[in-house]
């Protein structure tokens, strides 16, 4: 079990490559963030070879797999955000698969993405990298998304069939959700590739204030075999540095 910093939340609008040295110094080796489009990648590999922290995850650029018409759109982003992949030795994108086609059934918009993340796949697999596609919950942060469920999220991978495509679960946004956290990771676990965690109610530090206990969590998550990252893709209330430290006296793994 590791854990991987998500600067682009616990640091927010700090350039990607400025949080990598206060990364390092809080005891983390791996770091991840959102959008890689809008930051400056020379500084970022150099800030990253320099403190030699791993890459663990970011963002495909956004585009809709529930809208057909933007297939050949997200495959040119997937592409150029393997790319990108390759440049910062990171391992898996993150796809947000996109919002719900007001008068157009859910049944062809799942079929939608499946085929699409079918054209996807090869990408992904002659890259060497995993996609992981992402439920968010509709109720609280991401009203009009597709897809909210990790049971819906499951069965577009099974229906991909890629080893190279696989979930992401956000246990805050499952929570929200669905709750069940432990038995939908543990039962689940060959079909997620990557975790990120977050206190709730308010998406803060995981560690405190929030209804979940992490440590068991966790423990359960690690006890089923998960070998990925947990990203700490948190809001933190405190200085960051600060919060990021006393997560690992809090929640040692």
């Amino acid at each position: 079990m590791k854990y991987s910093v998500c600067v682009s939340a616990v640091f927010a609008g700090v350039p990607v490559h400025e949080t990598l040295p206060r990364v390092k110094a809080a005891g983390f080796d791996a770091f991840e963030f959102w959008s890689w489009w809008d930051q400056d990648l020379d500084k970022l590999d150099e800030a990253r070879r320099r403190t030699g922290l791993k890459t663990a995850a970011f963002c495909t650029r956004f585009s809709s797999l529930t809208d057909p018409s933007e297939r050949d759109r997200y495959l040119k982003g997937l592409t150029e955000s393997v790319r990108a992949a390759k440049r910062l030795e990171c391992p898996l994108l993150i796809s947000q698969v996109g919002a719900e086609q007001p008068g157009v059934s859910r049944q062809a918009q799942h079929e939608s993405v499946v085929e699409g993340l079918r054209k996807a796949a090869p990408v992904a697999e002659n890259a060497g990298i995993i996609l992981a596609i992402e439920p968010l919950n509709t109720l609280v942060d991401h009203k009009g998304y597709y897809l909210y469920s990790s049971s819906e999220g499951f069965d577009i991978v099974d229906e991909v069939g890629s080893p190279n495509v696989k979930l992401l679960f956000d246990v805050y946004h499952q929570q929200i959700t669905e709750g069940n956290i432990i038995e939908n990771l543990t039962k689940n676990v060959s079909r997620i590739a990557h975790i990120h965690i977050a206190g709730n109610p308010g998406r803060h530090e995981p560690y405190e204030n929030s209804e979940l206990d992490y440590p068991v969590v966790l423990r359960a998550l690690k006890d089923a075999g998960y070998g990925g990252h947990v990203g700490l893709e948190y809001l933190p209330l405190r200085d960051p540095d600060k919060s990021l430290r006393a997560l690992l006296e809090k929640m040692p793994l």
